[in-house]
């Protein structure tokens, strides 16, 4: 628990920065049919607190007219938002003076757009496909699973169904990760890189749509690209100085020789790490206690059921409190952890908090040893484990 990692909420950050420019004023207008809303907002995202900041408002004319004016600044996506909804009304990017942006609402919930038009922004529009080809592969997912969730209920889903639904899911998924990769390729645009990037990484942490996220050594080295292609952006300078401190804090390890661990197992039985040597090994730091660690502990068996016969093995290393053994095998129990298990049963004043160094951090931590006992990887968490472990596990 404690700490959680935060390197990608960072990233989100930044796509709000504002710094000196040529252009003193951005204006966004345009016309919004099908209207029942009084007042429309120009919002902006600030850097440090991640919370919305209104720029503008005014009122919606009898037709729909409306005029926003703030700074242009930097790079920059801002929001346009009807009332108090709940929802933006749409996003866009100033990347020059004047956008007008046309909007149709829907008839039947007025808290949503029908379809809208963005008219003198390049990098606008080029973040209004992103999403819409997006979110079109996201739905064509979206009713696979629920196709599969149906047969499943009523029974008649063979082996050959499954199957061709997984494929069909599989290749999906498949293209989001392209159109990403496509996008970021093309975006001329700081900010626009980064709200895809942002958009993406929320795409594949829903687990149901199966989307690889990137890494956070990934992540670093797009934005490291763009911090080079835009010196001047402070905002990205400012997410490039996090992500390297977070990565130097967070590899620290990587590439090192395993730290010994000798603890009991459940039976008391001496167990060392060292015992694993010819295989690679997660070294899984949980406890029962820890709401984030048994959110996990899903991920990580269906990883180890998936790899347990390509030469890979789990030893999971409990920071359970002293006199919580029954605690600790309980949660075992519970959460299917049929791997070894092991733990002095002295929460953080354990021998291994110091040794792998996660005190400041806390749990969920795991690190990833290879056949030579040497750490590749760590903080593998969600879709990260089974791709590492598809990487190395060929």
């Amino acid at each position: 628990m404690k700490k959680g990692f935060i390197a990608f909420a960072v990233i989100v950050s930044i796509v709000s920065c504002t710094g000196k420019s040529s252009v003193k004023k951005f204006q966004v207008s345009g016309i919004i049919t099908n209207n029942t809303a009084k007042m429309i907002y120009l919002e902006e995202i600030p850097v440090a607190t991640m919370q919305l900041a209104v720029m503008d408002s005014a009122a919606l004319d009898k037709d729909g007219k409306y005029i926003l004016k703030t700074n242009r600044g930097e790079a920059s996506v801002f929001n346009l938002r009807l009332d108090q909804n709940a929802y933006p009304l749409t996003s866009i990017i100033n990347d020059t003076s004047a956008i007008t942006v046309n909007v149709t609402m829907n008839k039947d919930n007025r808290q949503f757009a029908e379809s809208y038009e963005v008219k003198g922004s390049i990098a606008s529009q080029q973040m209004k496909d992103f999403m819409y080809s997006i979110n079109k592969s996201l739905q064509k997912i979206f009713l696979i699973n629920r196709r599969s969730d149906s047969l499943i209920r009523s029974g008649n889903s063979t082996d050959s169904v499954k199957n061709a639904l997984l494929a069909e899911r599989t290749e999906e998924a498949g293209k989001v990760t392209q159109l990403f990769s496509t996008a970021i390729s093309r975006s001329d645009n700081p900010a626009l890189t980064m709200f895809e990037l942002s958009y993406y990484q929320g795409a594949a942490n829903n687990p149901g749509n199966k989307i690889q996220a990137i890494n956070n050594e990934e992540v670093s080295k797009i934005v490291d690209d763009v911090a080079a292609r835009f010196p001047e952006h402070t905002g990205v300078a400012a997410v490039k100085r996090s992500l390297d401190a977070e990565l130097k804090r967070t590899t620290g390890l990587k590439g090192k020789q395993a730290p010994e661990i000798v603890l009991p197992d459940v039976n008391g039985k001496e167990v060392r790490l060292s015992s694993f040597r010819g295989k690679y090994v997660l070294v899984d730091f949980w406890a029962s206690w820890c709401g984030p660690c048994r959110r996990e502990n899903p991920n990580v068996v269906k990883a180890y059921n998936r790899f347990r016969n390509k030469n890979f093995a789990i030893l999971g290393v409990s920071l359970d409190r002293p006199g919580g053994k029954n605690e600790w095998v309980r949660a075992i129990m519970e959460d299917n952890l049929t791997w070894t298990q092991v733990s002095d049963l002295k929460e953080w004043e354990s021998v291994v908090v110091p040794l792998y160094n996660f005190g400041e951090e806390g749990i969920p931590y795991n690190v990833l040893v290879d056949p030579a006992g040497k750490i590749i990887a760590e903080r593998l968490r969600g879709p990260e484990l089974e791709a590492k472990l598809e990487e190395v596990l060929k």
